[in-house]
């Protein structure tokens, strides 16, 4: 077990090994790297570096699990270990939720307000464990034969997972490979790795055989590289940026593995003048600033009918500057910090960007560093005003609290303006008008629609994106027929 007794994580060290068929492991290098909390700088952890050897190890154990007993067990066996495996994250769901806010920085609130979320995702891929099947399908070819097709686990599946939301994605990830029947290998993000860790013990608790499962903690530019152009993986699932995406499509060739990716996004959030104001100002601005603005959906390009724009705007610089940012794990917290030192750069990069380009800051635009925050990596929820599509605040993901603010005058209008960009992961639409509101989202170029909300999910919704933000699904039965092979039977019965 990882920690002994009650649960304590703020002030210790401790060494964190790899998952390879059913063990803990060192690195073969006997490297580690250091995982530190974005809030105050303190080290939490030294993690196993794993590189190429690593992950051929991992590959290895996956493919022996895939092809030996864990092949053999039956849907119901499958669905048994899910639900055992939901009910040990629900026991441990305080700990694990308070280790993705000390690694990652996520306001431990967030989790509190749906503690059942992730147990909940793990019992919704539990009961798709036996519901998978194939169809007989009549057919007009002569003579008699009998048709029908199948569906069999693709086989050994690299996931590689962000930073800005280790518990979920996780799930995200090991779910349906458990429930169709693939074997794993996990390469969590380097800068939050120590949540799937602990998932990885939990697995284990549940007696989940040795190689299904393989968690192999590195960087992205070795154990990652490593993992998608591995010639012996047969799928590879991927949550992150557009750039990290395209380099695994080329790795991807070698043996033109199944691919799923879960990319970058430039979000819409429209709020029309007939808006309930009321619950659109909040509801815009966490769409933006919610988890320090690191969601790949979030709604960072806010469209205003312009009747109510310079009101709107004003309200929702307001809402940002009262909003308590601080240490993810104090419960008072709404905002944390960025994740790591690299990002705060990237972001107040781009506010500088920004102002040079012309955009009005309303509020927020700065790092802060008072107090309890000055060994943290915080920004203030920024709003900038005057932007236009061609800026590159409006152009590219920050993946920082910043809202980039734009009037428009009519539903053509803001349905080109929502359309001009690369990605196309979600959108929001803010009106008292049904059909205005059906023709809008009908209309954006995206996978994910909100309508008088934001970022609610379910996993029975399918989640996944349109142009540069990716193909395949997450969550919903779309993503399972990612994990599965569809073979057809022909058989002459005369």
């Amino acid at each position: 077990m990882l920690y002994e007794g009650e649960f304590r994580v703020e002030g210790q060290f401790f060494d964190r090994k790899l998952l390879i068929d059913g063990s803990w492991e060192a690195a073969a290098s006997g490297r580690t790297f250091e995982t530190r909390n974005p809030a105050t700088g303190e080290l939490l952890a030294h993690v196993a570096e794993g590189d190429a050897e690593d992950i051929d190890r991992a590959v290895a154990a996956a493919r022996r699990a895939f092809e030996g007993p864990w092949s053999r067990m039956k849907p119901v066996e499958r669905q048994k270990l899910l639900l055992k495996f939901a009910d040990l994250v629900e026991r441990q769901i305080d700990e694990l939720m308070t280790l993705d806010t000390l690694d990652m920085g996520t306001p431990i609130i967030y989790g509190r307000s749906n503690p059942a979320r992730v147990p909940n995702m793990i019992r919704f891929y539990a009961g798709a464990a036996t519901a998978i099947h194939g169809e007989t399908i009549p057919n007009s070819a002569p003579g008699d034969i009998f048709t029908y097709t199948t569906k069999e686990p693709v086989g050994v599946v690299g996931a590689i997972i962000p930073w800005n939301g280790p518990l979920g994605t996780t799930v995200w990830k090991i779910g349906p490979v458990l429930a169709t029947g693939c074997t794993l290998v996990l390469k969590p993000a380097e800068e939050s790795p120590l949540t799937a860790l602990r998932l990885g013990e939990l697995l284990l608790e549940a007696g989940l055989p040795p190689g299904v499962v393989n968690i192999v903690t590195g960087t992205g530019e070795t154990a990652g590289a490593a993992l998608a152009a591995h010639p012996d993986v047969d799928k590879v699932a991927f949550t992150g940026s557009h750039f990290t995406g395209q380099k695994i499509v080329l790795a991807s060739a070698g043996n033109l593995k199944r691919l799923s990716l879960e990319l970058g996004g430039k979000s819409p959030d429209i709020v029309f003048g007939d808006a309930d104001l009321d619950a659109a100002v909040p509801g815009a601005a966490m769409a933006a600033f919610a988890n320090a603005g690191q969601v790949c959906t979030a709604g960072t390009r806010m469209f205003v009918e312009r009747t109510i724009y310079e009101e709107f705007v004003a309200r929702v610089a307001a809402f940002g500057a009262k909003l308590c940012v601080g240490n993810g794990i104090d419960p008072t917290t709404q905002i944390g910090p960025l994740v790591s030192a690299r990002q705060l750069e990237r972001v107040t990069g781009y506010l500088e960007v920004g102002r040079r380009e012309g955009a009005r800051p309303v509020s927020g635009g700065i790092r802060l560093t008072e107090g309890a925050l000055a060994n943290g990596y915080f920004v203030a929820p920024t709003v900038f005003a005057d932007v236009h599509n061609d800026m590159q605040i409006a152009r590219e993901e920050i993946f920082g609290p910043v809202i980039s603010a734009f009037p428009f005058n009519s539903v053509d209008e803001v349905i080109r303006l929502a359309n001009a960009t690369q990605f196309g992961l979600g959108g929001g639409v803010w009106t008292r008008d049904v059909g205005k509101a059906h023709r809008v989202s009908k209309a954006i170029r995206a996978g994910v629609v909100w309508v008088n909300c934001y970022n609610v999910s379910d996993p029975a919704m399918p989640f996944g994106g349109y142009k540069t933000s990716g193909y395949g699904r997450e969550s919903g039965r779309q993503q399972l027929e990612d994990y599965l092979n569809l073979k057809s039977v022909w058989i002459k019965t005369a």
